[in-house]
């Protein structure tokens, strides 16, 4: 992170500082994945928190209760997030190689929720305020949302709740009607290039597209180097058949499946939209393969199409076969291109 926010974020956070006089006791930050949510509302955290603020309303980083912060055991502060991520960061950080019995839960739950009871009936180590960070809110399972409502509805005093969501419309219309609703800046093309360039990003003008335009999404994905799997998936969109389906699903059983899944879906938007608009935002490199298959693909397969990938996305993270999975997504794919 360059900087104690990101370059698109410094209007936001200027903006943010207007709000601390009359502090609401639950703020929702909103909008597009990949563009920096978590690590801004971590900053304000930290800001509120600290006992020698700056002028801009940045955190010191030299008092007791920043070095308490830094080192993630800040009495006054809690952090509610699904498990999973949980393991990534743990991952990143050379955490041990430890075998789980099961997959680490992407919902947050009830229990996450219950334990903040204890942490909110004591006093604040001096007398400040507490603060829970959640993200995102649309990992909420049914039981850990009325149990967060109910605490919203009775806010304990002192206390300061600072919740991001990717998508407002999966949050309990109850939780987002007792929240300070602000919504975070998607930066420019040109921003987000430029940050990705100063991080030493390759190729990042195509994977910033391909990212829709999610800097921090776009770093993720270049990181992780699959671009020889999404080039060799993206040629068979481009060339459909069910011999090139069969031979790619055996080629690509090691992406996740999540992933193959939101690749198919942008490709699909892309063909769409170049259908209905003549434009194309996340694949401009196949823009004759994707002109071609606008022109012979009809709208209501198109619409199937994109039904089908989003209801496949539903259930990509518990697959019964990985295998099955891809080759009847790229089959299906292929009947519709055919």
């Amino acid at each position: 992170m360059s900087g104690r926010t990101y370059p698109w974020q410094q209007d936001a956070w200027q903006q943010l500082q207007t709000l601390r006089q009359r502090m609401p006791h639950a703020i929702l930050f909103h909008g597009a994945a990949g563009i920096g949510k978590a690590d801004f509302i971590e900053q304000f955290a930290q800001a509120l928190l600290c006992e020698s603020a700056l002028p801009d309303g940045h955190a010191c980083g030299q008092c007791a209760s920043c070095g308490w912060f830094a080192q993630q055991n800040h009495p006054d502060y809690r952090r509610i997030r699904p498990e999973s991520m949980e393991d990534e960061v743990a991952d990143e950080e050379g955490g041990e190689d430890k075998k789980k019995s099961k997959t680490p839960s992407k919902e947050i739950k009830i229990e996450q929720i219950r334990s903040l009871a204890d942490f909110m009936n004591i006093s604040t180590h001096r007398q400040g305020l507490r603060v829970v960070v959640l993200y995102p809110a649309e990992g909420l399972n049914m039981p850990a949302s009325n149990a967060l409502l109910k605490t919203l509805e009775e806010p304990p005093p002192g206390t300061v709740f600072l919740v991001s969501s990717n998508s407002l419309d999966r949050v309990l219309p109850t939780i987002l009607s007792r929240c300070r609703k602000f919504a975070m800046p998607m930066p420019s093309h040109a921003e987000a290039l430029a940050w990705l360039k100063e991080q030493g990003v390759p190729d990042a003008d195509s994977w910033l597209r391909e990212q829709g335009g999610s800097p921090l999404a776009a770093a993720a994905q270049a990181e992780q180097g699959n671009r020889e799997e999404m080039d060799s998936f993206l040629q068979y969109l481009a060339h459909p058949s069910v011999e090139g389906a069969l031979r790619t699903a055996d080629k690509l059983q090691k992406v996740p499946l999540s992933a193959l899944v939101s690749w198919q879906q942008r490709w699909l938007y892309d063909v769409f939209s170049y259908k209905l608009a003549g434009n194309i935002r996340y694949y401009p490199r196949y823009q004759r393969e994707l002109a071609g298959l606008a022109d012979k693909i009809h709208v209501s397969r198109l619409m199937a199409a994109l039904k089908g990938a989003n209801e496949r996305r539903a259930v990509a993270d518990h697959p019964l076969s990985p295998k099955l999975f891809i080759e009847d997504m790229l089959l299906d794919y292929t009947a519709c291109c055919t």
